[in-house]
């Protein structure tokens, strides 16, 4: 059934409770490996290109994934698709919980990427069909606060695990939490579906899964020209597929509306410079501050508190109506700019200042996050919820994965150039450092390079929220009076 019209479901809260307890296993699975990967390199004998594909192994699935995914739950029921996300995410966890060598672990966290495409996708798609327009920024907002919530509770779970087991109850850990949200899903969860969505489109399915695939793990390896082109070759084939077939997997004409493409462009701003800085402030808390993993997400956990409690309390919600969308967004993202300003240019002043950056940016986020999420949803008919969920889920993997890489490098060029001398990391330069005004020299080599990247994500970031709301407010005035 699909809740329309005058009906509200009673029971649509507790589904969202539902939904967002398994977007959390999701989320957390995408940070909680980072703290374990020590005991993985002494437990599985692993080098660092199996480190590397243990982690980026979720992610690259999951991100291939999502525009099928999305286009799947309109077509064959977003419950099912959701209940389906869920077994394969426990199956993906019992074998990653129980894998003895490194090959077995990263094709665990690639089924595990396959279950978290289907449930991210999936969540926000039901979400989108139990709450109508009055409720839904606020509904969104909560959405996307847990999503928050469990990128930065990621370390501080995976640490406290460690503390007292071994490595592999990171992932089982997430069965019993697995199997309660199943049960509930099972009778709570209504089902919908998009009853003109027609036959599988298997060959966009195909195309636009490797065309996602390559194009991330271009920007994740840094393979631009090989990688990268393939990607972009395919991406253009299915969009000449998707214009010609009868049942495209992807509505081409959502594109020709300037206020869906605005939203987009949105979303991939705001995560290019909110990850890629995110990715930069662990390094200065752990490698400058001397925090260790665990103290360094117990740092961190202002910033997602800060969205929760204004998502939850309603507040980003009540901001974004009365001051509409397109302002909403500019302040969100303005406000997490100047935190994130505050952060690099303090980078070794005391917890106060940092608190005060943090909070900005979860205030910034908690305001921006949602406004985007619902631009972008509230621009696509109802039918193709889930299309529009594995878009903007899709964007946001893109749009990190360029922050990450791109700040990374300003960061890292910023550094080597101060360097007294040559070497290829941090880490090598303090070991090549024979004096103490040497060691000096590269710690505030590596400072500078951290503002440096931090600052111009924090550029990107308010220029981006300028634009957004920019082209946000011309598409608003251009659509015609009803």
């Amino acid at each position: 059934m699909t809740v329309t019209g005058e009906h509200r479901l009673a029971t649509r809260w507790l589904v969202l409770a539902v939904l967002c307890l398994a977007q959390l296993t999701v989320v957390l699975d995408n940070t909680v490996l980072n703290v374990a990967v020590p005991a993985l390199t002494t437990s599985l004998d692993a080098d660092t290109a199996d480190i590397q594909w243990m982690i980026n192994a979720y992610a690259l699935v999951q991100s291939g994934l999502l525009l099928t995914a999305g286009g799947a739950a309109d077509r064959y029921g977003r419950k099912r698709l959701l209940l389906i996300g869920l077994v394969l995410f426990g199956l993906g966890s019992l074998a990653a919980g129980l894998a003895q060598t490194s090959a077995q672990l990263i094709a665990a966290r690639a089924g595990l990427g396959v279950g978290g495409a289907l449930l991210v996708t999936s969540t926000l798609a039901v979400a989108l069909q139990i709450f109508q327009p009055d409720e839904r920024p606020r509904a969104i907002g909560i959405w996307a606060a847990v999503s928050a919530l469990g990128f930065a509770i990621g370390p501080l779970v995976g640490g406290a695990v460690l503390e007292h087991l071994w490595w592999g109850a990171i992932f089982l850990i997430n069965l019993p939490i697995v199997l309660v949200t199943l049960i509930a899903a099972v009778y709570l969860v209504p089902e919908s579906r998009n009853p003109a969505g027609g036959p599988l489109d298997l060959v966009g399915a195909i195309l636009a899964t490797a065309a996602m695939t390559a194009i991330v793990w271009s920007i994740i390896s840094g393979s631009y020209l090989l990688t990268g082109g393939i990607g972009v070759l395919l991406l253009a084939l299915f969009i000449r597929w998707e214009s010609r077939v009868a049942h495209p997997m992807l509505n081409l004409a959502l594109f020709r509306d300037r206020r869906f493409v605005s939203a987009v462009t949105g979303i991939v701003l705001i995560t290019f410079g909110s990850a890629g800085a995110l990715f930069l402030m662990t390094q200065q808390l752990q490698l400058v501050r001397g925090y260790t993993p665990w103290e360094a997400g117990l740092g961190m956990l202002p910033f997602a508190l800060s969205i929760v409690l204004l998502n939850f309390g309603g507040v980003s919600a009540a901001l974004m109506r009365r001051i509409g969308l397109p302002w909403a967004i500019a302040l969100g993202m303005g406000l997490l700019a100047a935190g994130l300003a505050v952060v690099a240019h303090f980078t070794t002043d005391g917890y106060g200042v940092l608190l005060v950056g943090l909070t900005l940016m979860g205030a910034g986020c908690a305001l921006a996050n949602p406004a985007i999420i619902e631009a972008v949803m509230s621009a696509i008919p109802a039918s193709a919820g889930g299309a529009g969920a594995g878009i903007d889920a899709t964007m946001s993997e893109i749009g990190g994965a360029l922050g990450v890489a791109v700040l990374g490098a300003v960061m890292n060029s910023r550094f080597l150039a101060l360097l007294p001398f040559a070497a290829a990391s941090f880490p090598e330069a303090l070991d090549a450092a024979r004096t103490e005004p040497e060691r000096s020299a590269v710690v505030e080599a590596f400072m500078a390079g951290l503002e440096t990247g931090q600052l111009v994500g924090a550029v990107a970031i308010l220029l981006g929220g300028l634009l957004t709301a920019l082209l946000l407010h011309r598409a608003d005035r251009s659509r015609p009076a009803i």
